[in-house]
């Protein structure tokens, strides 16, 4: 096989990767990671201590790696002559005494490492922005709210619902005098929580990434309560 003919076949490839749709996922593990900080900004040593991160593992060979020549032995390497007994190319780049049948594997090798350089996973993505003018001012108010709320967490009168806010469980637990008060403090949390989750989403260009936005901030508030701290669970209210 010539030269140009391996050039023909790779632009091809290359070609196919730029017609491609992306389908862009929420990112899961990133929104996580980004309400973790943000519920130890709010909360701080109020915020119960986060689960060890889980090992991970050799990360498999991908197409890139094996078109790369990254692997011992691969059909790339193979195809330049790294391999042990193998001729290398000469002057005009083509490779002498190819095994039969070595061809089509070669390519098709090539051209899925070049379609996993020209469309990343998904996954790969960074990280949720939350650094953006608006957001660092709804954390702030969070912050200074919540050396209010926690006291009214920690005798039950508020609890945390399964929705990412929070709700007057136990308006007995509140002094009559009080009342008004811890009514407008948890309408006022749920209306910064409600911007909040807005505010990510829009930050990172996709504001109907909110409903997934809302419901890890929702879970995440609830595994990272203190002990004693209430939630809403299946309709009802548990304790921590």
């Amino acid at each position: 096989m010539t030269r140009a003919t391996w050039l023909l076949t790779l632009t091809g490839a290359a070609a196919l990767g730029a017609c491609v749709t992306i389908n862009v996922y929420f990112p899961a593990a990133a929104a996580e990671k980004a309400a973790d900080r943000i519920i130890d900004e709010v909360w701080g040593q109020d915020a119960g201590r986060k689960p060890p991160p889980k090992k991970q593992g050799a990360l498999p060979a991908s197409p890139a790696r094996i078109a790369a020549g990254a692997i011992p032995g691969s059909p790339a390497r193979i195809a330049v002559g790294a391999a042990p007994g193998n001729p290398a190319p000469d002057a005009a780049g083509a490779v002498r005494s190819m095994p039969a049948g070595a061809a089509p594997a070669i390519l098709v090798h090539l051209a899925a490492g070049a379609l996993d350089l020209l469309v990343p996973a998904a996954a790969a993505q960074a990280n949720l922005d939350i650094s953006t003018p608006a957001i660092n001012a709804l954390q702030s108010s969070m912050s200074a709210r919540h050396q209010q709320l926690a006291t009214y967490y920690d005798n039950g009168a508020v609890g945390l619902t399964d929705e990412g806010l929070v709700a007057l469980r136990d308006p007995k637990a509140v002094p009559l005098n009080e009342r008004p008060r811890v009514t407008q403090l948890v309408a006022e949390e749920n209306r910064d929580r409600n911007a909040l989750y807005r505010a990510i989403a829009e930050a990172n260009g996709h504001p109907e990434w909110e409903p997934d936005i809302r419901a890890t901030f929702a879970r995440r508030w609830i595994e990272r309560a203190r002990s004693g701290w209430w939630y809403e669970s299946g309709g009802g209210w548990s304790q921590r």
